[in-house]
């Protein structure tokens, strides 16, 4: 099969890409940049365009059996400064993509939402079934929410052949610094992370096992349908104590609800006059105050067949891969059958 990907480089579609061709699909990959793709297996058709403008997918997407649309921008913090960026990118962008896997006939697409399209849940899980009204909060939720509800879904409605699937957040190697889970991480590792929240429960998906929904996305998804396919719901309390098992670098400590609201009232103030530093934008700070989405996977379960890891199994293998990127001493048991690069991934530089 052949399969046209946009997204390539980033998180998912690099595992996603990678996954493809270790089963023998030929994929061609489009980047904004073909210097960005030389971590991509020599095997990958790589193409330069952009979401933004239709006319560069046209050749490269024509002929394909499939379509995986995953790029986006995603960012929670600068996403006020960003808005229009946003709206070009997650809503226009999206439009773009499948206008023309409808023009070019393209038998069948995935599209890569989220569960942040759901406002936060409080203790209410919810599914599939749920029809949400627009998040108030974050530019990224807002405009992956228009792409989703306004966009996708009324195209599907008419008949486009497309499955979409919502994972959680996502990390693991190969992730971009800058306003991703992986900067979490790193300031973790190297002792500079100085709290978490308290109650914000969200899933953390392995990037590997987000890929592998994808695939099946593709191969055993009903066109029209939406799954959710992020994992357990965790607290990042969870989730660094999780970290600190496996590295024996000590969990930041958790912080109250209040604490976080109360800092993301005082940065509103400062943002008036100046911008923030990274990590103290209202926009994070106010995500990080108790919020909470519990969802339920079990009709991705049912009929993907997804699995997630272990959260233990996934972050041992990721921490030992950012060790490795940070060149720290510390040690990590990574068992050699699930080492990121074993896979064909191509080691990546820190920095």
């Amino acid at each position: 099969m052949e399969y046209f990907v946009t997204g390539a480089t980033g998180l998912i579609g690099t595992h996603t890409v990678r996954q493809l061709v270790d089963e023998g699909h030929d994929v061609t990959a489009l980047t904004r940049s073909r210097p960005n793709a030389s971590h991509l297996p020599d095997e990958v058709r790589v193409v330069e365009g952009d979401i933004t403008d239709k006319e560069s997918m046209r050749e490269p997407m024509d002929g394909a059996d499939g379509v995986f649309h995953i790029a986006a921008w995603f960012y929670v913090g600068p996403g006020p400064r960003e808005e229009e960026t946003a709206e070009r990118i997650n809503v226009e962008g999206t439009r773009n993509v499948l206008e023309l896997m409808d023009e070019l006939d393209v038998p069948k697409g995935v599209y890569t939402s989220t569960v942040g399209v759901y406002p936060a849940t409080g203790d209410r899980t919810v599914d599939e079934s749920v029809d949400p009204d627009c998040p108030t909060f974050g530019v990224y939720f807002r405009t992956k929410w228009e792409a989703h509800f306004d966009v996708a879904k009324p195209m599907m409605a008419d008949g486009l052949p497309l499955v979409i699937v919502q994972p959680g957040t996502v990390y693991g190697p190969h992730d971009k610094l800058t306003g991703s889970a992986r900067s979490a991480f790193r300031d973790y590792l190297q002792g500079e992370l100085p709290m978490v929240p308290r109650k914000m429960r969200i899933s953390y998906d392995y990037a590997p096992d987000a890929a592998r929904a994808h695939v099946s996305a593709m191969e055993n998804g009903r066109p029209g349908e939406e799954y959710i396919v992020a994992s357990e719901p965790r607290t990042m309390g969870e989730l660094f104590g999780c970290a600190e098992e496996i590295t024996g670098i000590s969990a930041p400590p958790t912080a109250p609800d209040w604490l976080f609201s109360g800092l993301a009232t005082v940065m509103r103030g400062v943002e008036r006059i100046t911008t923030p530093p990274e990590g103290l934008e209202a926009e994070l700070l106010e995500f990080f105050a108790g919020r909470q989405y519990l969802v339920d996977n079990s009709k991705a379960k049912r009929e993907l067949g997804i699995e997630h890891r272990p959260l233990k199994e996934g972050l041992r293998e990721y921490l030992a891969w950012e060790i490795d990127q940070l060149g720290m001493e510390t040690e990590v048991e990574r068992p050699e059958a699930h080492r990121p690069d074993a896979d064909g991934m191509k080691p990546q530089s820190s920095g």
